[in-house]
């Protein structure tokens, strides 16, 4: 039984509505009846959160206590800043690979001038029904402390797939059963 109205799907820096698992999981959670956005924010030219804002406040009315929010890498640390500014909390947070400040991360400069990595855990921990983290051991951009930590602060066990990389297309991620069966 669909339990979400709708899903909303965060790529990355560099990334696109049309890279990686992102068509994938459009599609399959649609064919389930749930509608499913995946914004286009700038990136990695005029890449700034003031921006992506501006990208998603379009969407802003849609956001309610029956959707789900998928964030990957910096699309993970986007949602965190989303859920802390949601004036009521959705049914489910999904983060995949997000930094949240804790080295090494490959791009650490860029992602600290994105976010500072000051988030409010207290006013995030409201925002969502439930929490899921995935996290991978051989993550070239993200290191797995920070899924350990954000599963910490969220108060939910690391979901922890094996050898999965960023779970990105470079690491042959083009679909993601293991997310779906989570937040179904």
């Amino acid at each position: 039984m669909n339990t979400y109205k709708n899903a909303f799907v965060f790529h990355g820096t560099a990334g696109s509505p049309e890279g990686n698992w992102f068509p994938w999981i459009k599609k399959e959670l649609e064919q389930r009846g749930i509608p499913t956005t995946v914004p286009r924010f700038p990136t990695p030219e005029g890449e700034s959160l003031e921006a992506w804002f501006k990208v998603l406040d379009e969407q802003e009315q849609k956001i309610g206590p029956d959707s789900l929010m998928i964030g990957h890498s910096k699309g993970g640390m986007f949602l965190l800043k989303e859920l802390e500014r949601l004036k009521e909390p959705v049914k489910t947070a999904v983060f995949v690979s997000a930094p949240i400040g804790i080295k090494p991360i490959l791009y650490y400069k860029e992602d600290k001038l994105f976010t500072n990595f000051e988030f409010d855990w207290t006013k995030i921990k409201n925002k969502a029904d439930n929490f899921v983290v995935f996290h991978s051991d051989d993550d070239p951009y993200v290191s797995m402390a920070n899924g350990e930590e954000l599963a910490k602060k969220l108060g939910v066990k690391l979901t922890f797939i094996p050898h999965a990389g960023h779970f990105n297309a470079e690491s042959v991620y083009t679909e993601f059963p293991a997310i779906l069966k989570v937040i179904l």
